[in-house]
């Protein structure tokens, strides 16, 4: 094992080169097309790219992948031709294009997946959870330490807080969880509060199939740590319903919050809606310590939930003011 601080040599060096050779046969990526698709692995990659975000531009798309713009521009076109992709071109800047897949990109991401996962699995089953723990712990710190030599910024540490797309298990009971601590702790709200929380979520969760509607999810390690999410469908009329918006008491104040509003934005952004609503308690649109200090209310914390006044705020596209929306704001 190499010490910590310690200059590596060459046997270490070619050990870790000799394992990454091995992963890549093993993977498929020597082949023509990957996983039991008919596309190269960069096209694979950016369907599993485009599906997770929902929507990206070729632009980000091309700085994600780490390719140039005339290749992803071929590929892409590639795959709208392949019927994979849909091109929709930006209701605020009409030179940007959105990509997002179709009904059939989305099968096609559907069985990526299936086939990625049992790869992943099947080799999982031949270790210990010491050694599953290992492994991945190890490789996503690989993969920073690659992708900071390539970009020639500072190393990200292993355990730097990533938004994901998407369900996770446990989400739901996560960001209940997250809510009523917080305004339990900030404005006594109590388990009429956490009720309504936990209702409205589980009757959106299902939902996040159609295609206007999305999570955001703050992950530090294997624990969520922030979320938000976007409804698509609730309010009609084009309109979209910013739901959910917290971030964990252990890491406010690093720009998670902003993170997670600016993935939601772009994706209102690409779904061209015509504004974004959202639903709040006058008192609890301050700074975090000043959080509606005029709730009133014991005991299950309803009468302190019905006791505050609703507010609406409503933005026009992509124009979400962030300190309307410090990292504490109650949107349900």
């Amino acid at each position: 094992m190499q010490k910590t601080g310690s200059s590596p040599d060459l046997s270490f060096v070619d050990g870790i080169r000799t394992a990454s050779r091995r992963m890549v046969r093993e993977l498929g990526f020597m082949q023509s097309t990957l996983a039991a698709t008919d596309y190269p692995p960069s096209a694979v990659h950016a369907i599993i790219e485009i599906g997770a975000r929902k929507s990206m531009s070729a632009a980000q798309l091309a700085e994600f992948l780490g390719l140039e713009k005339s290749s992803v521009s071929r590929m892409v076109r590639k795959l709208v031709e392949a019927g994979e992709l849909q091109e929709r071109a930006s209701d605020v800047d009409g030179r940007v294009k959105w990509l997002a897949l179709t009904p059939q990109g989305r099968r096609t991401l559907t069985a990526v997946q299936a086939y990625g996962r049992k790869q992943v699995l099947g080799a999982l089953e031949q270790l210990s959870a010491d050694q599953q723990d290992a492994v991945a712990q190890g490789l996503s710190v690989y993969a920073l330490a690659l992708e900071a030599r390539r970009s020639g910024e500072a190393i990200v540490q292993a355990d730097e807080i990533r938004i994901v797309a998407g369900y996770q298990a446990g989400v739901i009971g996560r960001i209940v969880q997250m809510h009523a601590m917080f305004y339990a702790r900030s404005v006594g709200f109590g388990s009429f509060f956490e009720s309504k929380v936990a209702a409205g979520l589980a009757e959106f969760v299902p939902r996040l199939d159609h295609p206007r509607n999305g999570l955001w999810l703050a992950v530090q390690g294997r624990r969520i740590v922030g979320s938000v999410a976007i409804d698509g469908q609730d309010l009609g009329d084009n309109k979209a319903h910013l739901r959910w918006f917290i971030v964990d008491d252990g890491v406010r104040g690093a720009g998670v919050g902003r993170r997670l509003m600016d993935a939601a934005m772009a994706f209102c952004d690409a779904q061209g809606f015509a504004s974004v609503q959202l639903w709040t308690f006058q008192g609890l649109d301050g700074a975090q310590g000043r959080m509606a200090g005029s709730a009133v209310g014991q005991g299950d914390g309803g009468a302190a939930l019905r006791a505050v006044n609703p507010r609406l705020f409503v933005t026009g596209l992509g124009r979400l003011a962030y300190r309307q929306a410090s990292e504490n704001l109650l949107y349900f």
